[in-house]
């Protein structure tokens, strides 16, 4: 089966609009039909309305064939239409440009739909999990199918043939770091990557391993994942074949479900980048991609482990996994820099979704983020900006401190901007402060330390004075001395904002 929002994610990328929908996008998807004369009893999930005279005809046929969404060429001027029929009858209606082909839409509608029943872990005849029970009756041990980085996708039901590390590794939802260096230890990995043939794991108590028969899961040369059966000795006849032909049926299943992940991720890629980039349909990008039309906020991530653009990569696909509305956030690559559109007025759920994927990454994978200020759709490029410059903020403190957001960090950034400018020689080489600093390298004295003090106090030569650990009238005279050597104007507000600006843009 499959979910209306990853229906209304994937056709969105073809110009189809949803005008009309049922109480939750979450409703699931699980036969196609089309209209026939010959027929009568036509039914089924989704209804393509071809031949349909009007909007309103296809809503019509749509109750008549028991369907939760009917897809129907029309043009824009039919949205009013569209909205109040399917409202009314309590149909999602979806618009088809009338450009598209119903032989293209068909072959889209029917792989998404049929192919969600195959890939989708809803326990039906032929995914993941099922393939699990059955090869598990097969080969007579419980069954565990991972991918290449030992994250489990589906195990099989039936737990009396486990062991105490199979219970963890599909807790955790991984092997656990213990397991995974045993394996490579034993030359486990290795010998999966190199050839085909099932391979035995010895038992080893001390990590309450009874033995496994692991097998690789490849397409072509590519390793996809692997396969792992609880057993005390190594499978042998029909046990052994079984495990093998298991691992090319999971092979299927992997790459048809990563096809069509593939394909959701392209358009909503796209669509997320326009975004950040400006369109001047912004608020009907959102709702394309399934987004509430409030105020939301751009997250910046960089991703960085041995191998730079695998750690991005991963980061990727974890930000992107699953489909449609189950995703609070809507996500691109863009360069180095993997972009989150999230909504939401508040920092603190930016935040909680930046520690979510930290937590989802392995843990040689290190991130760094950064989160703009809410904005509208329309300033989503602006809060992009704002997201990139906090990412490079919180590069500097490094990953342990909090990702920082525009709202709380926007005076930090400025600073930021000052001392990039000051690197680059964009600050004035003479005048007051610069006067200051020559003569306390000349002369060992504490000018500028001075200066900064006074001016942060705003003038208060007691608080100066605490500051320096001095007492006031050493203050008092230095400012004195100080202004002999170069005119500080201190009474002039201008010359009194541009000394803290230059005090500023220099590193403490």
């Amino acid at each position: 089966m499959v979910r209306l929002d990853r229906l209304v994610n994937v056709l969105g990328g073809y110009g189809v609009r949803l005008c009309s929908g049922p109480g939750t996008r979450s409703t699931q998807l699980r036969s196609v039909a089309m209209p026939d004369e010959t027929d009568s009893r036509v039914s089924g999930d989704v209804l393509l309305a071809v031949g349909a005279a009007s909007v309103t005809e296809a809503v019509r046929w749509a109750v008549s064939a028991r369907a939760t969404a009917v897809l129907v060429r029309a043009g824009a001027e039919a949205e009013r239409e569209a909205a109040a029929a399917g409202d009314r009858e309590g149909v999602a209606v979806l618009l088809v440009d009338p450009e598209v082909s119903w032989s293209q839409l068909a072959g889209i509608v029917y792989g998404l739909v049929l192919e969600g029943r195959e890939t989708e872990s809803g326990r039906g005849p032929t995914d993941l999990f099922a393939l699990a029970d059955s090869l598990a009756d097969l080969v007579d041990g419980a069954v565990t199918i991972e991918d290449r980085l030992s994250r489990v996708l589906a195990y099989s039901r039936s737990q009396q043939a486990g062991d105490p590390a199979r219970l963890e590794t599909i807790l955790a939802r991984q092997v656990p770091d213990r397991l995974r260096e045993l394996f490579q230890a034993r030359g486990v990995f290795a010998r999966l990557a190199a050839a085909d043939e099932p391979v035995f794991v010895e038992p080893d108590p001390r990590h309450g391993l009874t033995g496994r028969m692991a097998v690789a899961v490849r397409a072509g040369r590519e390793l996809l994942g692997s396969v792992w059966v609880t057993c005390g000795s190594p499978l042998t006849g029909a046990r052994h074949r079984a495990l093998a032909d298991g691992a090319r049926t999971v092979a299927l299943h992997l790459l048809r479900s990563r096809a069509s992940a593939d394909l959701e991720r392209q358009v909503e890629s796209d669509l997320v980048i326009r975004l950040l980039e400006g369109s001047a349909d912004a608020a009907t990008v959102v709702s394309r991609l399934g987004l509430p039309q409030t105020t939301m906020r751009a997250i910046a991530v960089r991703a960085h482990a041995t191998e730079l653009h695998a750690a991005l990569l991963l980061a990727f696909e974890q930000a992107t996994t699953g489909f449609g509305w189950s995703r609070p956030g809507r996500s691109t690559l863009l360069g180095d820099t993997l972009y989150t559109v999230l909504p939401g007025e508040g920092s603190d759920a930016a935040r909680e979704w930046v520690a979510g994927l930290r937590a989802a990454l392995p843990s040689q994978v290190r991130i760094a983020a950064g989160i703009g200020a809410a904005a509208h759709a329309a300033e989503l490029p602006a809060s992009r900006q704002e997201a990139d410059e906090c990412l490079a903020l919180h590069e500097t403190v490094g990953p342990r401190v909090a990702p920082p957001t525009y709202d709380e960090s926007w005076d930090d950034i400025l600073l930021q901007r000052l001392r990039a400018a000051a690197r680059t020689g964009r600050t004035p080489a003479r005048g007051p402060v610069s006067a200051l600093r020559g003569h306390d390298t000349a002369h060992a004295t504490h000018y500028v330390a001075t200066l900064r003090a006074w001016l942060e106090a705003q003038g208060d030569l007691g608080v100066a004075a605490e500051r320096l650990g001095v007492h006031p009238n050493t203050v008092r005279n230095r400012l004195r001395r100080m202004s002999e050597i170069t005119p500080l104007d201190l009474d002039d507000a201008g010359k009194r904002l541009a000394m803290i600006i230059m005090l500023a843009a220099e590193p403490l």
